[in-house]
């Protein structure tokens, strides 16, 4: 029963690979999922220009941007997801409500103070309003899966560590995030999958064709006119999965690991 339910979910995903290797006019007028006849110039003209686009800049675009959010993200959520967790400070419960509160606050009420902010900085058309929210702790979520995980730390440790002589940053540095891996891991896994596959954000933020990432490429496919160009899409939909399906098969056990066991001790 679960493989059959399995193939249903996959059966579209399958029907695009093997449409990427059909040329235009057998696409919707054939009900065969395997090609008659198999090309590659689909991925060829993504590549070359020859569809009007060239993907090879923007997958790199899409790596940096999505690169830097992770490094942003796992800055700026274990810095603070430590703090909550393990400092005793002035209002901590306080700020770590509001903070909770704020997961509740849709990404759509703030976009549009975001945008005044960035253009009065000059900074619209740049990779900058998408790169540096991660740095400041914009996504609550990853702050509170790691408040949870070090929770689950045991402050024995932390004892022993400042008996030895361990400074606040080198508790944090030592010990703590060593421990924490899992949760580091999965949080560097979400960041990856929602910065590469955001098209609202980066569709504000960028109008240059030179900068588009590949959601926006993707889209450039579509054509109201009727002069949608199914095959390049349906050839480069699938190679811009590729990369989230290897990450998520090589870390997949941190994955797991990092979710189920953040939540044991609150």
């Amino acid at each position: 029963m679960l493989i059959i339910v399995t193939f249903i979910m996959l059966y579209p995903i399958l029907w695009m690979f093997f449409s990427s290797f059909k040329p235009d006019n057998m696409i919707f007028s054939t009900t065969r999922l395997l090609p008659t006849h198999w090309t590659l110039q689909h991925y060829i003209n993504g590549f070359t220009g020859a569809s009007g686009m060239n993907f090879g800049p923007m997958f790199v675009h899409s790596f940096e941007i999505s690169a830097v959010v992770v490094v942003g993200s796992l800055f700026s959520s274990s810095l603070t997801g430590f703090a909550f967790a393990r400092l005793k400070f002035r209002a901590r419960g306080f700020l770590f409500g509001f903070m909770l509160s704020t997961m509740m606050l849709p990404a759509q009420v703030v976009m549009i103070p975001q945008y005044i902010i960035f253009h009065k900085l000059g900074w619209v058309n740049t990779f900058i309003p998408l790169m540096l929210p991660s740095f400041l702790g914009t996504v609550p979520f990853f702050i509170y899966l790691m408040v949870q995980f070090i929770r689950g730390i045991p402050k024995d440790l932390d004892e022993a560590a400042v008996i030895d002589g361990c400074s606040t940053f080198k508790l944090f540095y030592s010990v703590i995030l060593p421990l924490a891996r899992p949760a580091l891991i999965t949080i560097s896994i979400f960041a990856f999958y929602w910065t590469w596959n955001d098209f609202f954000g980066q569709l504000i933020y960028l109008s240059n064709p030179n900068l588009f990432t590949v959601s926006l490429g993707l889209s450039m496919f579509l054509s109201n006119m009727g002069m949608t160009q199914w095959g390049d899409l349906f050839a480069m939909s699938i190679l811009s999965v590729i990369p989230l399906l290897i990450i998520f098969m090589i870390f997949q056990r941190y994955l797991v690991e990092g979710i189920a066991t953040h939540g044991l001790k609150g």
